[in-house]
């Protein structure tokens, strides 16, 4: 009974940080949803960028861990937070920045699953036969296509993508760089968006984040998708053509 009652625990300590990421995403969705919004940036832009000017370190720091939290914790506001950081840093900076916080954010996520439920999924996928175990060694050939897929399709929630390489055993180095990479394209759009941020604001718009669906946008994105899915269509070829 005592080991009964200490694997319990231990498997209840496993899922604790995927409880906590779920329970917080949950409280911030309501609580932080009219806070985390353009409104607020347009209302502090003055002092954000005075304090930009006299404590730089400090304010890319601050921005990092806010970004951060909101990607690992899937709160309301990763656009702005993205546009934020063209606003603030500029286009080369702004990117980096962005494309650093999203992956940290991302990796967090990725360990919390690992560690608790997707531990146990991927056992089970492991020492599963049939149909699951064929799919299972084709995600494995074809695991660097899938992974770049999920971060380059614009419709796929950036938290999903996150969250089922973890639970399907994906290795977390893998996980790493094609998140980092597959991300840029779309970072680099929404910090555009931000570097002429001042300019909408002084007209009294509110950016227009639907400029990622422009076909000159959309266009070098789904051509990167297509790039990706590549190897994926001839592995396909090839093994019903026997070659």
């Amino acid at each position: 009974m005592a080991g009964t009652s200490q694997t319990s625990k231990t498997g209840f300590v496993r899922h604790l940080p995927l409880l906590v990421i779920v329970a917080v995403a949950a409280i911030g969705a309501f609580a932080l949803r009219d806070y985390l919004s353009f409104e607020t940036l347009r209302a502090n832009r003055e002092a954000l960028l005075i304090y930009r000017d006299q404590h730089f370190a400090v304010l890319v720091g601050l921005f990092v861990l806010v970004y951060v939290a909101v990607v690992a914790f899937s709160l309301p506001g990763a656009a702005v937070a993205s546009v934020t950081g063209g606003f603030l840093f500029g286009l080369l900076p702004g990117t980096v920045l962005n494309v650093l916080s999203a992956t940290i954010g991302a990796c967090a996520i990725f360990w919390a699953a690992r560690l608790g439920l997707g531990a146990t999924l991927s056992a089970r996928l492991d020492a599963s036969q049939g149909t699951i175990k064929r799919l299972k060694t084709r995600l494995r050939e074809n695991e660097i296509s899938v992974l770049l897929l999920l971060r380059l399709i614009p419709a796929v929630p950036f938290f999903i993508a996150n969250l089922l390489p973890a639970l399907v055993g994906v290795r977390f180095m893998r996980f790493l760089w094609t998140t980092a990479l597959g991300i840029v394209p779309g970072a680099i759009v929404f910090t555009s968006i931000g570097v002429g941020l001042g300019d909408v604001f002084d007209r009294g718009d509110t950016p227009d984040l639907s400029l990622l669906w422009e076909p000159q946008v959309i266009g070098p994105i789904l051509g990167l998708c297509a790039l990706a899915a590549l190897p994926i269509v001839l592995r396909a070829v090839r093994g019903k053509s026997g070659i």
